[in-house]
């Protein structure tokens, strides 16, 4: 009988791929004969049909939308340049993205100039460009300009009060005859008065007696003039004038300075960077206080035009670190940058490492503390963390707190700190080991209490520690994203209930709760976030390797991750200093020596002056009275 319904259906089921084979065939009328020229493509195409036609039904009024394929791409010909000459242009959005603009300067027409710059914003559809047109009055003449500027990014006061009143109404600097020369000096000798006197010029008049701005600058490229506009000034056309002038009005909300909410202090400023870049290089300049202190700015970014400041102590920095990091910031082929995040991925050494291979950090004070001693700072406008280059791997080991404590008080949290490194890092995988390798190491005691534990346990070591390492990652994420009065909430519901239950439910064992907390406790006391991830992800091979080849494995695994990082680099200096060891007198080092020992900038980066203070710098005690 068994047999009977074995062949009964394997003879239904050829029957039926047959019967659905042949009417498909009628349906679409294709022969079966070997002359048939129709191709295999048709054939399936015709299944697609019939299948399309039994399973879906069309409805004409669906709606449904696909975005085709791109028609007007954008070449740019950068061998092909807008033409300098103001006949017969057809200045149009689709004319302009074909030229390099680059090198596009302003026209003497005031119409042309006016054109462009329409076109250049697409004025017709940015509700937010705003373009005014005027008549300004100079030394009793008029002269036709207009006004650039974008909505809702400059003081409508400053605009208004300082610089439509005085260049449209007039008053006692603009309303006197414009014959009248400047004088430039008078000397009276023999009762002969000799004037040296300068012939009148609109373009100076107007920036030094109708303009009362602070920074008022003469740009010629328009590049030069639209990226003022983008970045909060507004740009003053003049009729035959071939430049215009870039002025500062910018007006825009900026969030205000606050405490760091990352890198958090006791003994220690209470202040971080903000988004705006000129407010964090203000809080460099209050730090550092020092004339040698130069801050270079540059643009990043094709189409964002991302102002970035290259910050570094000019007697104190290496000139070829400052140059390596110039070049690799102004040497990037990229259409936008945001933050600072984008830049590090962009400019670090080995893109395939994990390992942050760059300081970053939101305080001012820790960024200072790094510049004097030789190191170059990346600031981004629009992010509220300072990249500092280069890093070695003691400088993650640090917290901004250590230089403020005695150097006992910061030796003490950093050899907790290693201990806590090291926990994190292997003792899930250790523990794994230990239980199916080497359970002759674990006390007599202990292994019958973790058998015990796990007796009713129906899954293996590795499958039991992998769940609750995905499971707490899990709950970690969730409370970082969901809505801050919620988060505390998820970390409580995950840690105690659910851990509870799985508990109860015999799904792990007891002993394992505690081994993942204790490494969820020494992974919280990594100062550095992106250490702390590098960590996380290493934890779980370092579990596959000790579920694989117990101490052997682990063994292995460390000596090939020592490899790796004692190869890396972070800009021409190794990410395993040799000295980083050993307490020494440069301050830099994983053991601190007091403070008045700290006397060398750190070797490896060759700075300028090697002394940061005297061989004996406290005087006071061998001053007499």
């Amino acid at each position: 009988m068994h047999n009977f319904f074995t062949y009964f259906y394997i003879f239904s089921k050829n029957y039926y791929k047959y019967f659905l084979w042949r009417l498909i065939l009628k349906e679409n009328k294709i022969s079966t004969k070997p002359n048939n020229q129709k191709s295999i493509s048709s054939i399936v195409d015709s299944v697609k049909q019939y299948l399309h036609k039994i399973f879906y039904e069309d409805n004409p009024t669906d709606y449904d939308f696909t975005i085709g394929e791109t028609t007007n791409s954008v070449v740019i010909d950068k061998s092909t340049t807008f033409p300098s000459s103001a006949e017969n242009l057809e200045l149009t959005n689709e004319s302009l993205q074909c030229f390099d603009t680059s090198k596009d300067t302003v026209f003497q027409s005031l119409d042309v100039n006016l054109e462009y710059i329409k076109v250049r914003f697409n004025s017709m559809v940015n509700s937010d460009v705003i373009i005014r047109e005027f008549t300004l009055n100079a030394r009793g003449k008029q002269y036709r300009a207009f006004l650039v500027f974008i909505d809702g990014m400059i003081n409508a006061d400053m605009i208004n009060n300082f610089i439509l009143k005085p260049l449209m109404l007039k008053n006692t600097a603009n309303s006197f005859d414009g014959s009248q020369n400047r004088v430039l000096s008078e000397v009276k000798t023999n009762n002969i008065t000799v004037r040296k006197v300068k012939k009148f010029d609109i373009l100076e008049y107007i920036s030094t007696c109708l303009l009362p701005q602070n920074a008022v600058n003469k740009f010629t490229k328009f590049d030069d003039i639209i990226a003022g506009i983008n970045a909060g000034n507004c740009a003053l056309f003049l009729d035959t004038i071939n430049f215009a002038f870039d002025i500062e009005v910018k007006g825009f909300s900026q969030r205000g300075l606050g405490n760091p909410e990352n890198e958090i202090v006791i003994r220690g400023a209470q202040v971080g960077f903000t988004e705006n870049l000129r407010t964090n290089t203000s809080l460099l300049r209050r730090y550092v206080n020092n004339e040698n202190l130069i801050i270079e700015s540059t643009n990043v970014g094709k189409i964002s035009k991302t102002p970035c400041a290259v910050c570094y102590l000019k007697n104190v920095a290496n000139s070829d670190l400052v140059a390596e990091v110039k070049y690799r910031i102004n040497n990037l082929g990229v259409d936008y940058l945001i933050s600072s995040g984008q830049l590090e991925q962009l400019i670090q050494d080995d893109d395939n490492s994990s390992i942050p291979q760059m300081v970053s950090t939101e305080r001012p004070d820790r960024a200072c503390n790094l510049l004097f001693v030789g190191r170059v700072v990346i600031l981004v406008n629009g992010s509220p963390y300072a990249l500092v280059a280069p890093a070695i791997f003691s400088d993650f080991l640090a917290s901004s707190e250590d230089l403020n404590l005695k150097h006992q008080y910061s030796n003490f949290i950093r050899v907790l700190r290693i201990i806590a490194f090291v926990i994190s890092l292997f003792l899930p995988g250790l523990y794994i080991a230990i239980t199916n390798f080497h359970q002759e190491v674990i006390p007599t005691e202990l292994l019958f209490a973790i058998v015990a534990s796990r007796e009713s346990v129906p899954f293996p070591i590795l499958f039991e520690i992998l769940v609750m390492e995905f499971s707490f990652e899990l709950i970690r994420e969730a409370s970082i994203r969901v809505p801050s009065p919620i988060g505390p909430t998820i970390g409580i519901v995950g840690a105690l209930i659910l851990g509870q239950a799985a508990v109860e439910a015999n799904v792990v064992s007891p002993i394992l709760i505690i081994i993942v907390s204790i490494t969820a406790i020494c992974s919280f006391a990594v100062p550095d976030f992106s250490l702390g991830f590098h960590f996380r992800i290493m934890r779980f091979f370092y579990i596959i390797l000790g579920a694989i080849a117990g101490f052997l494995g682990l063994a292995a695994g460390f000596c090939i991750h020592l490899i790796v990082l004692c190869n890396l680099k972070s800009f021409g200096v190794h990410f395993f200093e040799i000295n980083m060891f050993q307490k020494t007198r440069t301050g830099n080092g994983t053991i601190l020596a007091p403070t008045w020992k700290r006397e060398d900038r750190p070797r490896f980066l060759k700075s300028k002056r090697p002394k940061v203070q005297d061989d004996i710098s406290m005087k006071w005690r061998y001053n007499k009275k």
